[in-house]
């Protein structure tokens, strides 16, 4: 893989799951990380912990996606630690495991504030401080691109994340200065998020006969691709969602 020497890094949502793993293979690869947590300070602290630990170098920053002003006030305490950034990594997310007669006007605004429009402002001002040559990334998710009624609100953010990294490509800002945006598109990891159905039985037997793969990929198969998207192997790839779903949907079952 690329190597990230010299390189800052931003991780939305790195205190657990995907975000963690992304933050460690990153640092990994040489690159500084800021390790950006929500409520988990404990988890972010582990995994600047495990960076430095393993010879990296990391730092933390706290912002709560749901509140006004969030993503200002993150870049604000980022400029007090680094100097302009390479990778933005567009992590964090919250989920909804609810049917569309379940879900109150609240849960989802919560939703989108945290999954939809976070991601947009944390680009909107991170641009002044992202430079040539750049890569954002933002997850995605199975749920975009096939049909979850028990996860719609949630698709719903995901389908939007889709579309904000297509369509930022291609804005000459930004493809300008050979800066490129990707999707990484997962689909079952096992994290706390989807402990709902890795951690059911029955629920994980059915989830993973969806795909061709028949197994929930670990945290650290997904930072692997987002790694790929950030090295200079992955310069002229732009405006893509890259399927990491072990072809869930894409078989006979569907879903």
């Amino acid at each position: 893989m690329g190597d990230l020497t010299g390189k800052v890094a931003l991780v939305t949502g790195a205190s657990r799951g995907i975000g963690a793993a992304t933050a460690k293979r990153l640092a990994r690869d040489g690159a500084r990380v800021a390790v950006h947590y929500c409520g988990n300070e404990q988890g972010a602290q582990q995994t600047v912990a495990a960076i430095k630990e393993a010879g990296g170098t990391a730092f933390t920053l706290r912002a709560d996606f749901a509140q006004p002003g969030a993503t200002e006030s993150l870049w604000n305490a980022y400029d007090r630690k680094a100097d302009g950034v390479d990778i933005i990594v567009n992590n964090a997310g919250i989920a909804l495991p609810k049917p569309i007669t379940e879900t109150s006007e609240e849960e989802v605004r919560l939703l989108f504030q945290v999954n939809a429009e976070a991601p947009y402002f944390l680009i909107r001002h991170g641009l002044s401080r992202l430079r040539d040559h750049g890569r954002i990334i933002n997850l995605s998710s199975v749920a975009a691109s096939v049909a979850l009624p028990f996860e719609l609100a949630y698709s719903m953010t995901k389908a939007t994340m889709d579309i904000f990294t297509k369509t930022l490509a291609w804005d000459r800002a930004i493809a300008g200065r050979h800066i490129t945006v990707n999707a990484v598109r997962p689909s079952l990891v096992d994290t706390d998020m989807a402990a709902y159905l890795v951690h059911v039985p029955q629920r994980l037997e059915w989830a993973t006969s969806q795909a061709a793969v028949q197994a929930a990929a670990q945290p650290e198969e997904m930072a692997a691709v987002v790694a790929f998207l950030a090295s200079d192997d992955a310069r002229f790839i732009t405006g893509h969602i890259l399927d990491a779903t072990g072809g869930t949907g894409l078989g006979p079952t569907g879903l």
